[in-house]
C-alpha cells in the first residue's frame, strides 16, 4: 500500500445518518490541500498504540474468567465447601451474567465510545475479580463471579468495534488475532502463576488498568478515515436506530454466525473450565496439573497466528474456520473414546481440542466485516460476544458431577459441537457467495464511481447496493 491524498465527503447527508467521521472529515475540509500521509507508517503507528494495550486488556480478562480453573486444583472446592454441582454453577453463571449485560451493551457502545466505556469495565472487572479472593463460601463466590460476569462483558463487542473502526477488513484479521492471542499468553502465564503460588502460603496480587489511546493530528485521522472507507461500514455514531436492530434480528447471516460462535464457545467453555481437572484426574498433583495445562497455550497460540496471517494473505475465512475445528474434533474424539490409561493421548487430545480457540476471532472478524450499519455493527458484536457466552453456559454443564471422573458426555459434546460448527462454516461460504451473485446480477457489479456517497451514509450492508460480503 503506497501514499492517500486524503479527500473530504462531498455528498450532504442527513443528521441522522451521518457518521462521526462524516462530521470530521467536513470541519477538516482543508485536508485536501495538505501533504499525503504515508499509510504504512500510520498503520505501525496505530498497531503500536493500540495492539500493545488490547493484547494485555485480553489477557487480563481471560486469567481472570479461567481463575476457577486453576483453583479447582488449588483446593477451592474444598476451602470453600462447594458439594455436588455448586463449581460448574459458578462457572456458569459467570456467563450467564455475561450474557445478559450484553442487552445493555449495545445502547452504551452507541452511546459511549467504546475505549472509554471499555476502560471503566476495566476496572470494575478488577473490583470484582478482588473480591473473589475474598469469598468464604459458595454464595460469595457466586455474586463475585456474577459481576465478573457483568463487567467483562463489554471487552469482546469493544475490542472488536476498535479494531474495526482503525483498520480495512483484509488488515483486521491478523490484528484481532494479535489481540485475541492474549488468550494463549494467558493459559500459560496462569499455568505458571498457578504452579507458583500452589508452593507458597501467602500473597498477594496487584492488578493493572489499561486503556485505549485516541490517534492524534488531523492530517493522519484524514487519510484513516479515507482508508478505512472502503469497509463500507462506517466509523462510529451516537444514533441509535431501531430499524437496524430488527434488521439484524431478522440476518440470516448474523444467526449463522451466532449459531457457530455457540458451538465452538462449547468447547472453549470445557477448555476454560475443566482442563485441569481432566488433567488432574489422571492422578498428577495441583502443581504438576497446573504446568502440564500449559501446553494448551502455545497450542491456542500457534493457531491463532496461523489463522491471522493466512486470512490476510489468501482471505477464506470458512476455510480456516473449518481447518481449526479439525484439530478440535481430533482432540474430542481421544478424549471420548482412548482408555484413560492412556495418559499421552487424551492429553494429546486436551492440548488439540484447543486449536479450536483460534477460530473465535475469525468469528468476531467475520461479523464485523459483514455487518454494516451503525446500530447493527454495536448489536452484531452484543450478540456474538453474547453467543460466546451461551456456549460457555452449556460447555460446564455438561460436566455432571454423576459422570466423574470420566465426563464421557462432556467429551462427546466437544466432538459433536465441532463437526457441526465446521458444517455451518461452510454453509456461511455459499450464503455469502450466492448473496454477492445475487447483488451482482440485481444491482450490477460494484461501481467504484459511486461508492463515495454510500461510504458514510450509516446504511447497513442489506441496504448498501455496493456492498459485497467477504467470505
Amino acid at each position: 500500500m503506497g501514499e492517500l491524498h486524503p479527500n473530504v465527503v462531498s455528498q450532504p447527508l442527513s443528521a441522522d445518518q451521518a457518521d462521526e467521521a462524516v462530521i470530521y472529515l467536513n470541519r477538516h475540509a482543508d485536508g485536501a490541500s495538505n501533504p499525503t500521509v504515508n499509510l504504512r507508517a500510520l498503520r505501525r503507528k496505530i498497531d503500536r498504540r493500540l495492539m500493545p494495550y488490547m493484547f494485555c486488556c485480553y489477557v487480563l480478562q481471560f486469567l481472570d474468567k479461567v481463575m476457577l480453573n486453576y483453583a479447582a486444583v488449588m483446593g477451592i472446592k474444598k476451602d470453600l465447601n462447594l458439594v455436588g454441582n455448586d463449581f460448574s454453577n459458578t462457572a456458569t453463571w459467570f456467563f450467564i451474567a455475561y450474557l445478559i449485560a450484553e442487552v445493555p451493551n449495545v445502547y452504551c457502545l452507541q452511546k459511549v465510545p467504546p475505549g472509554k466505556w471499555l476502560g471503566a469495565n476495566v476496572v470494575l472487572w478488577g473490583v470484582a475479580a478482588a473480591a473473589s479472593a475474598g469469598a468464604h463460601g459458595y454464595r460469595g463466590l457466586l455474586v463475585a463471579r456474577i459481576f465478573l460476569g457483568i463487567f467483562e462483558a463489554t471487552v469482546g463487542p469493544s475490542l472488536m468495534l476498535i479494531s474495526s473502526q482503525y483498520y480495512t477488513r483484509s488488515e483486521q484479521a491478523p490484528r484481532f488475532t494479535v489481540w485475541y492471542m492474549g488468550l494463549g499468553v494467558a493459559q500459560i502465564i496462569g499455568g505458571l502463576i498457578s504452579f507458583a503460588f500452589q508452593h507458597v502460603q501467602h500473597a498477594s496480587l496487584e492488578r493493572m488498568a489499561d486503556y485505549v489511546p485516541y490517534l492524534g493530528t488531523s492530517y493522519s485521522c484524514l487519510a484513516l478515515l479515507q482508508h478505512v472507507s472502503e469497509n463500507q461500514t462506517g466509523v462510529w455514531s451516537t444514533t441509535f436506530d431501531l430499524k437496524q436492530i430488527r434488521e439484524a434480528a431478522l440476518d440470516v447471516q448474523l444467526w449463522l454466525l451466532t449459531v457457530t460462535t455457540i458451538l465452538i464457545s462449547v468447547s472453549s467453555g470445557v477448555v476454560t473450565t475443566y482442563s485441569s481437572t481432566l488433567i488432574a484426574g489422571f492422578g498428577f498433583s495441583g502443581p504438576i496439573s497446573a504446568l502440564l495445562n500449559m501446553p494448551s497455550g502455545i497450542v491456542s497460540i500457534v493457531f491463532t497466528l496461523l489463522v491471522g496471517i493466512g486470512i490476510r494473505k489468501t482471505s477464506n475465512r470458512w476455510a480456516w474456520n473449518v481447518l481449526c475445528t479439525i484439530p478440535g474434533i481430533i482432540g474430542g474424539a481421544l478424549l471420548s473414546f482412548l482408555p484413560k490409561t492412556n495418559k499421552a493421548g487424551v492429553l494429546i487430545g486436551i492440548y488439540l481440542v484447543n486449536a479450536i480457540v483460534a477460530t473465535l476471532p475469525i468469528l468476531y472478524q467475520w461479523t464485523m466485516a459483514n455487518c454494516a450499519g451503525h446500530t447493527k455493527r454495536a448489536f452484531a458484536s452484543a450478540l456474538v460476544a453474547g453467543s460466546f457466552s451461551v456456549g460457555n453456559i452449556i460447555g460446564p454443564q455438561t460436566f455432571q458431577s454423576r459422570d466423574a471422573p470420566e465426563y464421557r458426555p462432556a467429551k462427546i459434546a466437544v466432538l459433536a459441537t465441532q463437526a457441526a460448527a465446521a458444517v455451518l462454516s461452510a454453509v456461511l461460504f455459499v450464503y455469502y457467495k450466492w448473496q454477492n451473485r445475487h447483488r451482482d446480477q440485481i444491482k450490477g457489479h460494484v461501481d467504484e464511481s459511486k461508492m463515495d456517497g454510500t461510504k458514510w451514509a450509516g446504511l447497513t450492508d442489506k441496504q448498501n447496493p455496493s456492498f459485497r460480503y467477504v467470505y
